[in-house]
């Protein structure tokens, strides 16, 4: 579809924006793949990244597989937005935000828990920019609609 709810095309700017909600979103739904897979995968992909032994507490489980759904649950949102880029333009706004909110939260949290160079300088900072690309994107996408 190349057209928005109110029936106009859609400038350049907002299809790139809708391919890159699109994108996000459809790579984030594969943490799907993480909520469902045997105990069995999630340990050996652990130590694989060089994370140690993986615990064995119910709650490390618990909590590894209900964010696996929730990254998942917000790639079908990011979708969901790439629907109508005009519509959903607040949320987006929003989404945007966040996401850099939560980039930065992660940051944070990874250096007091010391996890390994790539995992801090892969996880923060690409929330970051993902929220930043999303957010200008979204303003040249405003900006050719003015036009």
């Amino acid at each position: 579809m190349n057209s928005e709810s109110d029936g106009r095309p859609l400038t350049p700017a907002e299809r790139r924006l809708r391919l890159f909600l699109r994108i996000v979103g459809a790579v984030t739904m594969l943490a799907l793949v993480a909520a469902v897979m045997p105990g069995e995968w999630m340990a050996r992909a652990h130590e694989a990244l060089g994370l140690g032994p993986f615990p064995e507490a119910p709650i490390v489980r618990y909590l590894a597989r209900s964010l696996s759904a929730f990254y998942a649950l917000a790639g079908a949102l990011c979708w969901m937005l790439a629907s109508d880029v005009r519509r959903y333009d607040a949320l987006i706004v929003f989404a945007g935000w966040a996401t850099v909110g939560l980039g930065v939260l992660l940051q944070i949290t990874d250096l007091a828990l010391e996890l390994p160079a790539w995992w801090m300088y892969g996880e923060g900072p690409a929330d970051v920019a993902l929220g930043t690309a999303a957010l200008v994107l979204l303003n040249r996408a405003r900006i050719e609609r003015v036009k």
